[in-house]
């Protein structure tokens, strides 16, 4: 996607968490949006356009409202952002949370959630369709390109970083177990992250066959934001991104929004 939109005329810049060292073993999410993120857009001369992908959407929102009045952003792309955790399944999304007292041990001796932890998290949010897509894959031929891009996918979903302990707490407990971003209890640096006071535009991209990050979830921050371009994309979430249509689904619609803004 990167690639595809240094091709349009732009210039797209990707922050990488990293892989948490000793020091970002202690970082809370106050730490890596009001400190990482602010420090590099800091380093950018001109305004930009901000972009988060699903949990990057959330620490997104809340740089961007906390850099909007010295006019750093000039837009905001949320893509398959969640917001209300309970709008789609409050059960599920309670168990999660429940799994952190289970988790502490890990948590407190490594400093960190793991990835096997965190991806056996996401295979709780929708077990049945683990299952769908490994007995689809079973069924391929193999020595095509549809079965080379599903494991290539599935090797990028696996490669993922550790969480910082007290990002994956406040994650798990906080938006999980209390829905704190809906009920406007979620704070940065003590600010509120409060999407209706957001004044840039923004651009939604919210995929209809989304299981990890429901639709109804990300359409509830949506309606919440005053100047909104959304689009729905009939794709996963996953596939908005790097699947098969993924340039018709999200690329194009995203770059021309992108381009109006100039």
């Amino acid at each position: 996607m990167l690639r595809w939109l240094a091709a349009q005329n732009m210039h797209p810049y990707l922050l990488d968490w990293g892989w948490p060292g000793e020091v970002e073993r202690h970082f809370t999410l106050t730490d890596y949006i009001a400190g990482r993120l602010e420090r590099a857009l800091s380093v950018i001369q001109e305004p930009v356009i901000l972009a988060g992908y699903c949990m990057g959407g959330l620490l997104a929102l809340a740089a961007a409202l906390r850099a909007q009045p010295a006019g750093k952003i000039r837009g905001l792309a949320l893509l398959a952002t969640p917001w209300d955790f309970h709008a789609a399944d409050p059960e599920t999304a309670r168990r999660l949370a429940e799994s952190v007292p289970a988790l502490e041990p890990t948590l407190r001796f490594t400093g960190t959630l793991p990835i096997d932890a965190l991806n056996a998290l996401f295979t709780m949010v929708d077990p049945f369709g683990v299952g769908d897509k490994y007995r689809d894959f079973a069924a391929q031929d193999k020595t095509l390109a549809r079965a080379r891009r599903f494991v290539a996918m599935e090797d990028w979903l696996a490669d993922g970083v550790p969480l910082a302990a007290p990002v994956a707490r406040e994650a798990l407990s906080g938006w999980y177990g209390a829905n704190t971003p809906a009920r406007g209890q979620w704070r940065v640096a003590g600010l509120a992250v409060n999407p209706e006071s957001l004044s840039i535009p923004a651009f939604c991209a919210i995929p209809a066959r989304d299981r990890l990050v429901p639709a109804i979830s990300a359409q509830a921050l949506a309606d919440k934001l005053p100047k909104v371009n959304a689009i729905t994309p009939a794709a996963g979430h996953i596939g908005m991104v790097a699947g098969t249509h993924a340039e018709s689904a999200l690329w194009r619609p995203f770059t021309a929004w992108a381009h109006s803004l100039s």
